[in-house]
């Protein structure tokens, strides 16, 4: 995965997935973002459990990452969010292809943000609907990204 696509809303926040990261290992690629939605998908293959469904675990990652580069969009470069809460509801099995998650914020304040995500699977079926808080923590100047 690669940073934020050209278009990207905010330039002055560069985030970058190496390989050794975990979005990255999943094939999660995020294909836009803007403070009030971002967008990313995630392939079925490599992230099944064992009766070859979409791994519940892989919709918690998904959201995950669409949630807090949501919050850092809305907080950087002045606080840094920090997971405190994942919720996920899983409605539907997906079996191949690829998930898409959109993550939209439901209330941000100075402290607390909190953003639904929504994951869908090829044929724009609901898979999972999740919930993520974190909190804001102040960053001192000058500290490094």
């Amino acid at each position: 995965m690669t940073s934020a696509p050209e278009s990207a809303a905010v330039p002055e926040i560069d985030v970058q997935y190496p390989d050794e990261q975990l979005a990255a290992r999943m094939g999660i690629e995020i294909t836009s973002w803007e403070p009030d939605r971002v967008v990313g998908t995630m392939p079925v293959t490599g992230n099944r459990q064992p009766f070859g469904l979409l791994h519940g675990g892989a919709n918690g990652v998904l959201a995950e990452t669409l949630g807090s580069t949501a919050a850092a969009l809305h907080g950087w470069p002045e606080r840094a969010p920090v997971g405190l809460e994942l919720s996920c509801t899983h409605h539907r099995s997906a079996l191949d292809g690829l998930v898409t998650g959109v993550c939209t914020p439901l209330s941000v304040g100075r402290t607390i943000g909190t953003f639904e995500i929504v994951i869908t699977d090829d044929e724009d079926r609901r898979v999972c609907t999740a919930k993520l808080t974190c909190v804001y923590r102040s960053r001192p100047p000058g500290s490094g990204g």
